[in-house]
């Protein structure tokens, strides 16, 4: 266990004076923060600073963010933060966490230090089966003798120590309802600790149990998706986040077999629901309060019950007398969008401060309140620690814990960092007064870039077109974007070995013998060697590139995952201001989409990798469609219909070769829509055939993409943007969300190395700017577009694909072979290091041969295949043995190490907790 311990700063901001606010009450507008517009292309807030660095500004993240908190900080280097809560007594924190190998952390907040780490890991001081935890609490009983943390099929109870430490862990079994299980929200006590009412999330209902013996004892109806409740007298709420129950007719989307009403284009859910539970009379019909969209967090006192509504960025008070709301605070303190700040948590100090979390925009708002009826005043916000999930206060002081704390910055190896190096935080200070508050709203506002990147947006007088334009809205001399989304790979695994980047070559796993066709593009187009994905796997990857935004649910959801973990099938995935292809829609774009964010696919009997292999083979030499029917669709209408069926999404026993030509069949006969996206997903590796196999394939099929494009009569006004959807899978030595980009286009800056900061958000404003689209949040509003990767002098040079010198069949069995026979790769470049070759060492011939039973084991391919479902520190592991052979222990380490034997195999994938 590491636990870091600091005192972080209280630096003076060189603003004066003071930012003010109205609250603007039920049917208003949002609030006002004074802020000075400036054209974006004078505004890159980062230059070239890396990730991890400290500067005059804070701390640099990789969700385009600067850190400097208020107060003093704990780092908790044991995972992700996804719930926590104050020991009735004051002196004890229990947070439930994840993404390193533990369930639930028990800080002494006496001593300010991590006392007990609780999961299944062997540096755990108390075991338990599982690390699946969920999205709300743990829970003390009112004598504090009690912990109860919620997990997918019930709770773990346990016996509270004198000194604060836990033992005794007993299960606590909500049954399945058919394949729904109870992944169980917040609990709430009686106040004789007799009964436990429960928030059974993944069955809409909401349980009393009997506390002793776990026996349900009453049950009812709620709306859709409980997550939060408190009790007031004899009336208990509930935060419904899906809203309530569908209507005949009504539009719907799924979310864990529910269908919840949403909308067609946007996917979004478009209800919130409080339901009411008269527990003085259970017989009662449940009540329900409309609210906001995605209320989670309640919080109740003094007569007022506060609902944090994640989605329309608002707080409403609803007054428990009459069960009505009385006011709604707008918590959205940029005029420049509405959406994307995410209030997750809220708490009233006893001086009428009320204080609510604001999880992605790493800060606290703060309130001046009196009663239900009457208005807040805003006063400000307090800088926090990244993705502040709960709040609190004791005594005089405020305690926040942040999911995130200070990123991927877990010390593990010398030898880099890695996404699954996940680190949170708590910070506790005292609140400060209003001249203080204004000074740390304007820290505020230049960590997250707000102020200094206002919308330019046209209207009338249109300028000349530019490939980049300086106002929203004018003409582009780029007509045609595509988007090709691929999976998982390190700047360092596949650029390490360019020296004319930041690069370390010892980290270089799939260098220019695996992806000649990236160097090559590299070379010409340009290379970027400080560029960031922000999620730590795909379920967030795919977000932050489809809404510019990972949601709170699923933020929240990481402790699970079993309620959805790639959003495509689940409406409360989706944001309300919808994705980038329907912003493109709203403005006259046309779309087409080739397997990005689909979640469905079905393939015909024989539709085996070998088999689809040869198929590509018979297409590209005869020209005649492919032999197999496959089907790739969305549930969300408005990306199902622009999608190319034909063209299938994430499978790593499909090569992307084959998805190449499916797409040039559809390009020749149709053209490029406005805005082309692809999912290209065979360098995450998994499949049938060695890992740097399907890198190559990758890099061959983005590589005849490029050159189809750029020998085709739509080159002169396109562009090609290349980026991972995450960077989980390998180390970099900078920092594990550094990712290979490429950005190829007439327009596009050639043969330049460009270190400045840049993350997936501004390549996605990149877009927005090009075609006219509006931002979706915060997040892309405040972004930079990178318009110094362009210029307005265009090189019209066409990219010819250079042929794959990795074969493509490596590692299969000369029984598996296709029936068309091995491929036969080009020569190499000798300057470069060898190609892998799937010949492992005898002396290394055991190990490699464990390795092989894990991967038969594992579910990477096929109908049943999960991506990122196995051991992070496994899979990277595998992957860098494939690549080199079994002749290089993966960085850092001087042995190898047999699946069992690696270093953090316990830890098991994000997305497979349970």
């Amino acid at each position: 266990m590491h636990v870091q311990r600091q005192r972080v700063e209280k630096a003076r901001f060189g603003l004066s004076g003071r930012h003010t606010g109205r609250f603007l009450a039920v049917g208003t507008a949002a609030l006002v923060v004074a802020s000075g517009g400036m054209a974006y292309a004078s505004t890159e807030m980062f230059g070239t600073d890396q990730v991890g660095q400290t500067t005059d500004k804070g701390l640099v993240v990789s969700g385009a963010q600067y850190l400097d908190p208020i107060g003093e900080r704990l780092v908790i280097d044991n995972g992700k933060i996804m719930s926590s809560t104050v020991s009735p007594d004051g002196t004890h924190l229990a947070a439930n966490i994840t993404d390193g190998g533990m369930a639930l952390v028990i800080v002494d907040l006496k001593n300010w230090k991590v006392q007990q780490l609780v999961g299944n890991n062997a540096a755990a001081n108390l075991r338990i089966s599982g690390n699946d935890v969920g999205q709300e609490g743990p829970t003390y009983s009112p004598d504090g003798s009690q912990l109860w943390l919620g997990r997918a099929d019930g709770f773990t109870r346990f016996t509270v120590n004198p000194d604060g430490s836990l033992a005794n862990p007993v299960n606590v079994t909500i049954a399945a309802q058919g394949s729904k299980r109870a992944l169980v929200g917040e609990p709430v006590f009686s106040a004789d600790g007799k009964t436990v009412y429960v928030a059974v999330n993944g069955q809409n209902r909401v349980v009393a149990l009997d506390a002793a013996t776990g026996a349900i004892q009453q049950s009812w109806a709620v709306g859709n998706a409980p997550r939060d409740m408190v009790a007031v007298g004899t009336k208990l709420y509930v935060s419904n986040e899906g809203g309530r129950p569908a209507n005949p007719g009504e539009t719907t989307i799924n979310s864990y077999g529910t269908q919840v009403p949403a909308d067609p284009k946007t996917g979004a859910a478009t209800t919130g629901t409080v339901s009411v539970i008269d527990l003085a009379n259970p017989a009662a019909a449940v009540a329900s309060i409309e609210t906001g969209l995605h209320p989670t967090a309640l919080y109740a006192k003094n007569g007022a019950l506060f609902v944090a509504n994640t989605a329309t960025n608002d707080v409403s008070v609803i007054d428990t007398a009459s069960d009505k709301v009385v006011q709604t605070i707008a918590t959205q303190p940029w005029p420049e969008a509405q959406v994307g700040y995410e209030p997750d948590a809220v708490t009233l100090t006893d001086d009428g401060h009320l204080l609510v979390t604001l999880g992605r925009a790493n800060a606290v708002a703060v309130y001046r309140y009196t009663s239900p009826q009457e208005p807040v005043s805003y006063v400000g916000l307090l800088p926090t620690d990244y993705f502040p999930a709960e709040i609190t206060t004791i005594g005089d002081q405020v305690l926040v814990s942040n999911t995130r704390g200070i990123d991927a910055r877990r010390p593990t190896t010398a030898a880099g960092h890695g996404t699954h190096d996940t680190t949170s935080s708590l910070q506790r200070f005292t609140l400060p007064d209003d001249r203080k508050i204004a000074e740390y709203t304007a820290k505020v506002f230049a960590q997250n870039g707000w102020g200094k990147n206002d919308l330019k947006i046209a209207h009338g007088n249109k300028q000349k077109a530019e490939a980049v334009p300086k106002r929203l809205g004018d003409p582009s001399t780029i007509k045609h974007v595509f988007l090709l989304v691929k999976e998982n790979r390190t700047y360092d695994q596949v650029f390490g070995d360019i020296p004319e980047g930041n690069g370390d070559p010892a980290l270089a796993q799939y260098g220019d013998n695996v992806t000649p066709n990236q160097h090559a593009l590299a070379k010409q187009f340009g290379l970027y060697d400080n560029t960031y994905d922000i999620g730590t796997n795909s379920a967030e990857g795919h977000n932050w590139l489809m809404q510019a935004n990972n949601p709170e649910y699923t933020e929240s959801s990481a402790g699970e995952y079993l309620r959805s973990y790639d959003t495509e099938d689940d409406a409360l995935g989706h944001q309300r201001t919808g994705f980038i292809w329907s912003g493109a829609q709203a403005v006259g774009n046309s779309v087409r989409d080739f397997g990005e964010f689909h979640q469905f696919l079905t393939k015909p009997a024989g539709a085996t990798w070998q088999n689809l292999y040869c198929d590509t083979k018979d297409m590209e030499s005869t020209g005649q469609d492919t032999k197999y029917t496959l089907n790739s669709s969305s549930p969300i209408p408005s990306l199902n219909d622009v999608s190319v069926h034909g063209f299938p999404k994430f499978d790593t026993s499909v090569p992307d070769i084959y998805r190449y030509q499916i797409w040039k069949r559809d390009f020749e006969a149709n053209g490029p829509a406005n805005l082309n996206m692809f999912w290209l997903s065979s360098d995450h590796t998994g499949g049938p055939v060695n890992g740097a196999a399907q890198v190559a394939d990758n890099d061959l099929a983005v590589g005849k993409m490029v050159d189809t494009i750029s020998h085709s009569p739509y080159w002169k006004d396109s562009a090609i943007f290349v980026v991972e959807d995450d960077s989980q899978a390998g180390t970099d030595h900078v920092d594990g969300h550094r990712a290979p980009i490429q950005i190829i286009s007439p327009w596009a800056q050639h043969g330049t190395v460009d270190s400045r900061y840049y993350t997936q958000i501004n390549m996605m404003r990149t877009i927005e700017q090009i075609l006219g689209i509006h931002p979706m949040n915060q997040k892309d509003t405040a972004a930079t577009p990178m318009s110094r990767a362009f210029t307005n002098k265009p090189d019209y040079k066409p990219f010819t694909f250079l042929p794959n010198r990795t074969s493509l069949t490596l590692g299969l069995s000369a029984a598996n072979l296709p029936s068309c026979g091995a491929d036969t790769p080009a020569p190499q470049n000798p300057s470069a290091p060898a190609a892998p070759t799937a010949k492992v060492p005898a002396d290394k011939k055991e190990i490699a041969d464990k390795w092989a039973d894990w991967k038969s084991k594992q579910p990477f391919s096929g109908p049943a295949a999960r991506a990122d479902s196995v051991s992070p520190a496994q899979m990277d592991h595998f992957s860098w043995y494939e690549a080199h052979d079994f002749k290089k222990p993966y960085p850092g380490e001087t042995k190898f190490y047999t699946p069992d034997q690696v270093p953090g195999a316990a830890i098991p994938s994000s997305e497979n907790d349970g």
